[in-house]
C-alpha cells in the first residue's frame, strides 16, 4: 500500500507532466508542491490567461484534493499595456459582453481589475469576468458584483435537491444542500472538482439564492474502493 508522502510524489510527478503537456503554460516558470493531494502552485506567468491555465491543468490530475495558486504576473516588455488603455478595453469588453448588465462596473488599478455593481442571476456575474479575465494586461480579477436581493420561497431546498438528483454526475447521496434564508451550503464527497463545480452551479440556478457556501470534500477514486 502507498503511503501519504508516495501518493503525494506521483501526484506532484503527474502534476508536473500535465503542466508540461499544456500548449498555453510555460512550466519552466512554474514551481509544484503537494502536501495530502493539495497542490500548491508558485513562480511566474507572462499573463493572467496563463496563470488560469496553470490552475485549470492541477484540477484536470487524478488524486488532486485542493490547487491553491500563487503565480505572479510578469509580462514580457513587449507585451506590457498601460492601465489607461486597459481601462478603455475592460468597459468595451464589458459593454459588448450579451449577458453583462449596464449595472456592472469595473476600476483598473496596478493592472488588477475590480468588478462592481448589482446583477439579477449569476450567470451574468460570471459573465463579466469572463469577458475580462484573458485580456492582455489583465493581472488579476477581483469580482465584487452582488446579486439583486430577492424574496426567499419556501420550496428552494427542495428544488436544489430535486436539481442535484437529476445532474449526471451526481448521486442523491453524495451532496446535501441546507438553505438559510438566501444562502445555501453544500456538504458532501464528491470524485472530481467537475462534480463540485456541477453541484454549486445547481444551486446557484435558483433565483431567490444569494450566497453558495461549497463545502463539498473532493475524494478521487481510488483502486481500493471497489466499483
Amino acid at each position: 500500500m502507498s503511503t501519504p508522502s508516495d501518493t503525494d510524489a506521483s501526484v506532484k510527478t503527474s502534476v508536473e507532466d500535465e503542466l508540461r503537456w499544456s500548449p498555453d503554460v510555460d512550466e519552466s516558470r512554474i514551481g509544484v508542491a503537494v502536501q495530502d493531494g493539495a497542490v500548491s502552485l508558485f513562480g511566474e506567468v507572462e499573463d493572467n490567461s496563463a496563470r488560469l491555465a496553470a490552475e485549470r491543468a492541477a484540477l484536470r490530475v487524478h488524486g488532486v484534493t485542493a490547487v491553491a495558486v500563487d503565480l505572479d504576473v510578469r509580462p514580457t516588455s513587449e507585451r506590457r499595456v498601460s492601465e489607461e488603455e486597459l481601462a478603455k478595453e475592460v468597459q468595451h469588453a464589458l459593454t459588448w459582453a450579451d449577458n453583462v448588465p449596464d449595472t456592472v462596473k469595473a476600476t483598473v488599478e496596478k493592472h488588477k481589475v475590480t468588478l462592481s455593481g448589482e446583477a439579477d442571476w449569476d450567470f451574468q456575474r460570471e459573465a463579466a469576468e469572463r469577458a475580462v479575465r484573458h485580456m492582455r494586461g489583465v493581472h488579476r480579477v477581483d469580482n465584487r458584483v452582488t446579486l439583486t436581493p430577492r424574496v426567499s420561497a419556501d420550496d428552494t431546498e427542495e428544488r436544489i435537491r430535486q436539481t442535484l438528483a437529476r445532474n449526471a454526475q451526481l448521486k442523491s447521496s453524495d451532496v446535501e444542500a441546507e438553505v438559510s434564508g438566501d444562502r445555501v451550503i453544500l456538504t458532501g464527497t464528491v470524485k472530481s472538482f467537475s462534480a463540485r463545480r456541477q453541484a454549486e452551479q445547481a444551486a446557484w440556478g435558483s433565483p431567490n439564492v444569494q450566497d453558495v457556501e461549497n463545502r463539498i470534500h473532493v475524494r478521487p477514486w481510488r483502486k481500493d474502493d471497489g466499483a
